[in-house]
Formats: structure tokens, sequence, C-alpha cells
């Protein structure tokens, strides 16, 4: 469909909502007061790019009249160039959303190869993501973090809340490898490690019904790094969807309700994430296209700390300044990843 048809269609549901409204009542109110919102900011910027079309169609009108030439070249030149920004602008807001990008997100570190050095790094990373997560006045929340003898992480896992997170999130699940000289290597030899990151979108309980005979829960006794932390009840869980074999454990809280509620929203997250990448067969098909595939397998990104680099493999992105990527400041790679995917979907849209 062309971009004015587009836009007409967006134009017409609008004012179609508008009306329906006048007359609704009850649950329906809800329902068509929902989707207007979404339309909201499109309709709001489609009004805008129709004023700048006829801005332009009369400053071009006026440039036969010399003694309004030169106002007019003035509001013409404005217009020519805002115009390709906001039709792109509109063209993004007019494909399709991923209907899990408004959501929360659980974010899961563990190390993989590389021993202690990998759950040193798992640790750091996990805090350069919380970091992150403050900086945009997110909430941060900690469910699990499994901690080793040095310092380091067995495993770790967070729900992030605020607008939007999982659209801005998703593209970090993968292999992060980061190379550099361990505290304990007297040689000065440089190490490579590697971490595995998994960011999951929250599922809410209309989406999937989970029921308790298809329950397993365990209860055990909390296990802490170096016997500290550990709970002399069994306060520890481990639930068990039988279904599709999917196991949560979690023991951070010393109340066994607690740690029951966390452990769910776990295995909610994770049986709606295979759900939606069993039916997104699309996406699979197209993968090598992708940004990310979100394949946990897929070694996404390098932590040079000696030459105190970051690259993205996926886009070709470097940066040179390490240090503050550690420290959180992670939007120029979450920038670079979102636009590059804006860029393939519009291409694909042609």
């Amino acid at each position: 469909m062309s971009l004015p048809a587009s836009l007409d269609r967006v134009m017409i549901r609008a004012a179609e909502l508008r009306a329906q409204l006048e007359t609704a009542d009850g649950a329906l109110v809800g329902t068509l007061s929902k989707e207007l919102s979404t339309l909201e900011p499109l309709v709001e910027k489609v009004s805008e790019y129709r004023a700048l079309e006829t801005a332009q169609a009369e400053a071009e009108a006026l440039l036969a009249d010399p003694e309004l030439r030169e106002l007019a070249e003035a509001e013409l030149h404005e217009a020519k160039h805002k115009l390709p920004r906001m039709e792109r602008e509109i063209r993004l807001m007019l494909l399709p959303r991923d209907a899990a990008d408004a959501r929360n997100a659980i974010l899961e570190i563990r190390p993989a190869a590389g021993g202690d050095e990998a759950g040193l790094f798992a640790g750091e990373l996990f805090a350069a993501y919380q970091k992150y997560a403050e900086s945009r006045g997110w909430r941060f929340t900690v469910l699990e973090y499994d901690e080793n003898e040095l310092g380091g992480i067995k495993g770790a896992s967070a729900e992030i809340e605020g607008k939007d997170v999982f659209a801005r999130f998703k593209f970090e699940s993968g292999v992060h490898r980061v190379q550099r000289v361990p505290a304990t290597e007297t040689q000065g030899r440089i190490h490579t490690s590697t971490v595995t990151v998994a960011v999951l979108a929250e599922a809410e309980e209309v989406d999937l019904k989970i029921e308790d005979k298809d329950l397993r829960i365990d209860t055990y006794r909390a296990q802490g790094a170096g016997g500290q932390h550990v709970n002399k009840t069994d306060s520890a869980v481990r639930i068990t969807h039988i279904p599709t074999g999917t196991v949560v454990a979690m023991q951070e809280e010393k109340s066994q309700h607690k740690n029951k509620a966390k452990a769910m929203k776990m295995l909610r997250a994770k049986i709606y994430d295979a759900q939606r990448s069993a039916l997104d067969s699309a996406r699979a098909a197209d993968r090598k296209g992708q940004v990310g595939s979100g394949d946990r397998s897929e070694r996404i990104r390098t932590y040079n700390f000696p030459q105190g680099r970051v690259t993205d493999h996926r886009i070709g992105l470097t940066l040179h300044k390490i240090d503050r990527v550690m420290m959180g400041e992670m939007d120029d790679i979450f920038d670079a990843l979102v636009s590059e995917d804006e860029a393939r979907r519009l291409a694909e849209e042609g």
C-alpha cells in the first residue's frame, strides 16, 4: 500500500474510533480507547506531515511573486529538509510492532567458557546492565544472584521494569566475549572468556495458562557462596513445567513464598519466549539478515580490555571506550542496534 493510502487509512480509523466512543459503553469503551491512544501519536505526526506538505505547495506557488520569492524559498527549503525525515518517522510508526516490545524484560547472565574469569566478567556485565537500566529511570530488581567464592557469579537474573524495556534490551541475547589479562595471571597473558546473556519478554498471566497439575515443585535448603547467606530452612524452590521440561530454581530470598513467586515469573517468561520463537517462523527463515537472531549461541560482542574497545560483530560497530561501557554507558550500542533493525525492516517493507 502506498504511503498516502496508508495515511488515509490511519486517519479514517481514528475518526471511526472517536465516533464509536461517543455511543459506546462498558468494556467496549476501554477497548476502543486503548486502540485510539495507540493511534494518536501517529495521527498527530500525520497531521504535521500533511500541514508541511500544504506549506510546501503554497511556497512553490509563491515563487512566481518577486516580492515574496525570498520568503517562499526559505519556507520551501525548510519543508524539503523536514519532509523526508518526517516521512521516515511515519513509515517506522506504520511498521508492525513486536507485540512484546512494550513489555518489561527478564535478564539472565551465565558464565560459559573461561572458568573463574568468565564468572568475574559475568558479574561485571550484570552490574553494567544494572547501571544502564537505572540511568534510564527503569527499575532493576535482582531475582537471583549466585555469587562464587572469588567475587564473580555462577549466574544472575533480574527483572527490568519501565517503558519499552524489551524493545531496548532484546538485542543483547547471545554470547559476549571478553579478552583481558586476568588478575590471577602472573605471566601477563591475555585470556578469552565468554558469558551468555538471555533477554526474555516478561509474560503476563493472560498470555499463557499454566496449570498447577503441570508443575512439580521441589523445595530444598539454599546454598550460599563460601557458607554465606545459607538458610537453615528449605526456602529454595525448584519448579519444573512437566509438559515442556522447563526448569527454574530460585533461592535468593529467605522466604519460600517469595522464591516461588520469582521462580514462577521466570518460568512464565521462559515458556512465553519458547512459544514466541516457535511461532515466529518468518524471523527464523530470515535469521541471517537480522541484527540479532536471539540465538543464545550466537557470538554478538567482544570486550577487548587491552585495546580498550567494544565491538558488536552484527553491525560492525567498534567503540574505544570500554571503561565507560562497563559503567553502564551503553546508549551508543543500543541506538545503533535499534537503528540497524529499523533500517532493515523499512527495506523489507519496500
